[in-house]
C-alpha cells in the first residue's frame, strides 16, 4: 500500500551543494510521490529513468510555498520547499495549480510527523543567507510560524467558483492589476483602469476571469505594473530601443546577469541598482540616496539626476504598448451589429468572398471577411462558429465574433497588418535569415498543435492561408472553414479548384481528412517558408502531381533549408502504404510532425537548427 502512486510529474530541482542561483543549478526531474517517500529520477526522452535521490516521508519536517521577489532562472516559476534531516529541497512547478496538489499533496501525507518545525522560511536560502531575515546559519530557525495544516485536509471537496481564489495559499495571489485601461463593452464587463488592483473571484474559465474592485489595499512585488520595467532584455537590445526614442532622459529597467539584481540603462550608460547589507535591505545608484524600494528609486530620478547622466524621463517598454486587439472583444459576444462595423477599403478576395479593412467599435481594426450568398451553410456555420470564437492562441488569428443583419454574412477577424505569408515570402524574398524562417515555422506548429488539442483539423494549411503581423509573427488562419463550403469543387483563395499540391494522398483520393493530413500539408508550407514564397511543384499539373506523389516523388530541398530541415519536411511526407490496394497515409513516423523547439537559454529565445526535435507519433504537440 505504501507504493501507491499518489502524484508523479516533471518538475525542476535546485541544486542543494551550490550556493547560487543559476541556470545550470536546475535540473528537471520527474518526481513520484508515494504514501512513504519522495523520489526524483533523472528523464531523458526514450530512455530508461535513473534514480537521482529520494526522501523518506517520516524524515520531512515541512513543506511550503516559497515567496520571492528574485528573478527566476528555469522555465517554471513556481517555487516550493522540502525541508528534511539538515537540507531544504527546492522544487519549481509549471504552474500555480501543479504547485499547490504537491503541496497540499505532501502536508496531507506529512501531516502526523513527530518532528515537524515550529517555523519556516518563507524566502530562498540564497548567497550564503536567507533573504526573508538575513541570518547566515542555513538550519537557522524560521521567522515564520508554520502551519503544517493550513489548507490540508484529508479529503478536500471541490472549491465553488466564489471559493476557487481562497485556496490560493496567500491572498495577494488572487489581487492581480490592471496593466492598461479597459473601458467596459457591455454590463457583464467590469471597466479598468490602469495601475488598480482586482480580486479574483473565478478563474476557471480560460478567456475571462470574474473579479471584484478591490476593496482595501494590497501590496505587489512585481514591476510587471511599471512602463520602465523591461524584464530579461539583453543590453544591446535595451540600447537599440533606447537610441529609437531619441529623447534625452529616456530610461528602462531590465535585469542584471546577476539573478535579483537590476540595471537602469539610459542611452549607452548603464547604472546596477545597488543594495544595502542591513536588514530590510534598501536600494540606491548614488549612495547618497538611499530607498525603501526600488519603484521609490525610480521615483526620486525621475525628478533628480543625482549623479546620473540625466534625470529618468521618459520610461521606455519594449513590451506594454498598447492594450492587446483582443481587449476590444466583448465577454460572451458571437453576433456582431452592422452598426459596430466600419469599412475602410477592399483589400483581397478569398474562397468565400471579398475581405475588408475596417474598424469595429470605431477603434478595433479588423479584417471583415464577406461570404458570397449561397457559399456557405449559414445554420452550421453559427454553431462551428460559437466553438471557434473559443479558440485563443497567440499564433492563431482570433474570430472576434459574425455579422449575420445584412447580405453578405460577414465574419470579423483580428487584422494582421503585412498580409498573408506566402505574398510576404515573395515580396521580401532575400532578406530573410534562417532563423527568421524557422521562426515563422515555429509560430505555425504552435498553432497548430493548440488546434490538435482542441480537436480541430484544419484542412486547407498553407502559407497563402496564415498572415503575419509584426516582427515576423506569424498566425494560422481560416482553420476548419473549408467544411461549410457547399460547392463540392472546394475553391482555394488563389482560384484553383482543389489545393492538390498541399493535401495528402488520403485527402485527394478519398477526402480522408485528420490531422496526419495536416501534417503532410505543414511540411509543404514549410517548404513554400524555406523557398520564400515559391509554388510547390510549379511547373507540374495537379493531374501530374497526384501521379507522382502516389509514385513517391517528393519536393526537393530548398536551397535556404539545412537537412536538419529538409529531414523534418520528409518526416511529414512518409507515408506507409497500401491498405488492400488503398494508398491511405499513416505517416507512420514514430515519432512524429515535429517539434521545432526553442533553446532556453535567453528571454529570447533563440531558434536554432539544432532545436529540432521529433516527437511522439503523428501529434503537433511540442515538447
Amino acid at each position: 500500500m505504501n507504493n501507491c502512486v499518489l502524484l508523479q510529474e516533471l518538475l525542476i530541482k535546485k541544486s542543494q551543494q551550490k550556493r547560487r542561483t543559476s541556470p545550470s543549478n536546475f535540473k528537471v526531474r520527474f518526481f513520484v510521490l508515494t504514501q512513504s517517500k519522495l523520489a526524483y529520477y533523472e528523464h531523458r526522452h526514450g530512455k530508461k529513468r535513473t534514480l537521482k535521490g529520494s526522501v523518506e516521508l517520516s524524515r520531512i519536517k515541512c513543506v511550503e510555498i516559497v515567496r520571492s521577489d528574485i528573478i527566476i532562472p528555469c522555465q517554471y516559476k513556481y517555487p516550493f520547499q522540502i525541508v528534511h534531516d539538515s537540507y531544504i529541497l527546492y522544487v519549481f512547478a509549471p504552474n500555480r495549480e501543479s504547485r499547490q496538489r504537491w503541496v497540499l499533496t505532501l502536508k496531507e501525507e506529512i501531516r502526523y510527523n513527530n518532528s515537524l518545525a515550529s517555523k519556516c522560511h518563507p524566502d530562498f536560502w540564497l548567497d550564503g543567507k536567507w533573504r526573508c531575515c538575513a541570518q547566515t546559519e542555513k538550519m537557522a530557525a524560521g521567522c515564520v510560524v508554520y502551519d503544517p495544516t493550513k489548507n490540508a485536509s484529508k479529503k478536500p471537496l471541490p472549491p465553488t467558483p466564489e471559493d476557487n481564489w481562497k485556496l490560493l495559499l496567500d491572498p495577494r495571489e488572487a489581487v492581480v492589476i490592471a496593466i492598461y485601461d479597459y473601458e467596459a463593452q457591455n454590463p457583464q464587463e467590469l471597466t479598468l483602469q490602469y495601475n488598480e488592483e482586482y480580486y479574483v473571484i473565478d478563474s476557471s474559465e480560460e478567456h475571462w476571469w470574474l473579479i471584484q474592485d478591490k476593496n482595501g489595499n494590497a501590496d505587489s512585488e512585481s514591476f510587471d505594473v511599471f512602463r520602465w520595467y523591461n524584464k530579461n532584455i539583453s543590453r544591446s537590445k535595451a540600447e537599440t530601443l533606447l537610441r529609437e526614442e531619441g529623447r534625452e532622459g529616456a530610461f528602462m529597467v531590465r535585469d542584471s546577469r546577476q539573478p535579483g539584481m537590476y540595471t537602469v540603462s539610459v542611452f549607452t550608460k548603464h547604472y546596477h541598482i545597488n543594495e544595502t547589507t542591513d536588514f530590510p535591505k534598501r536600494y540606491y545608484l548614488a549612495e547618497k540616496h538611499v530607498f525603501d524600494s526600488i519603484p521609490d528609486l525610480i521615483n526620486y530620478h525621475q525628478h533628480n539626476a543625482a549623479g546620473l547622466v540625466t534625470r529618468l524621463r521618459y520610461a521606455v517598454s519594449c513590451w506594454r504598448k498598447q492594450a492587446p486587439i483582443t481587449a476590444g472583444l466583448s465577454y460572451g459576444k458571437l453576433v456582431i451589429n452592422a452598426s459596430e462595423l466600419t469599412r475602410v477599403q477592399e483589400i483581397g478576395s478569398g474562397q468565400f468572398g471579398v475581405v475588408y479593412l475596417g474598424y469595429l467599435l470605431d477603434k478595433t481594426k479588423v479584417a471583415i471577411k464577406t461570404i458570397r450568398e449561397g457559399a456557405m451553410s449559414e445554420e452550421d456555420f453559427i454553431e462551428e462558429a460559437k466553438v471557434l470564437m473559443k479558440l485563443s492562441h497567440p499564433k492563431l488569428v482570433q474570430l472576434y465574433g459574425v455579422c449575420f443583419e445584412e447580405a453578405p454574412i460577414c465574419l470579423v477577424f483580428e487584422f494582421m497588418e503585412n498580409g498573408c505569408l506566402s505574398d510576404y515570402l515573395r515580396s521580401q524574398r532575400g532578406s530573410f535569415c534562417k532563423e527568421t524562417l524557422l521562426g515563422m515555422c515555429l509560430d505555425v506548429c504552435e498553432g497548430m498543435a493548440y488546434l490538435e488539442q482542441n480537436s480541430v483539423i484544419h484542412r486547407d494549411l498553407a502559407a497563402r492561408n496564415c498572415l503575419v503581423g509584426e516582427s515576423h509573427v506569424v498566425k494560422v488562419s481560416d482553420f476548419g472553414m473549408s467544411r461549410f463550403v457547399l460547392d463540392d469543387q472546394y475553391t482555394s483563395s488563389t482560384g484553383t479548384k482543389f489545393p492538390v499540391k498541399w493535401s495528402a494522398p488520403e485527402v485527394f483520393s478519398y477526402s480522408n481528412y485528420s490531422t496526419k493530413s495536416d501534417v503532410w500539408s505543414f511540411g509543404v508550407l514549410m517548404w513554400e517558408v524555406f523557398s520564400e514564397g515559391k509554388i510547390p511543384y510549379e511547373n507540374r499539373t495537379n493531374a501530374e502531381v497526384v501521379e507522382e506523389i502516389n509514385a513517391g516523388f517528393r519536393l526537393y530541398k530548398p536551397k535556404l533549408a539545412s537537412k536538419a530541415i529538409y529531414d523534418v519536411m520528409s518526416h511529414c511526407w512518409r507515408m506507409v502504404s497500401i491498405v488492400l490496394g488503398s494508398p491511405i497515409s499513416q505517416r507512420k513516423i514514430t515519432p512524429f510532425p515535429l517539434a521545432l523547439r526553442r533553446r532556453e537559454t535567453c528571454a529570447l529565445h533563440m531558434l536554432t537548427e539544432d532545436k529540432i526535435l521529433e516527437v511522439k507519433h503523428c501529434s503537433f504537440h511540442l515538447h
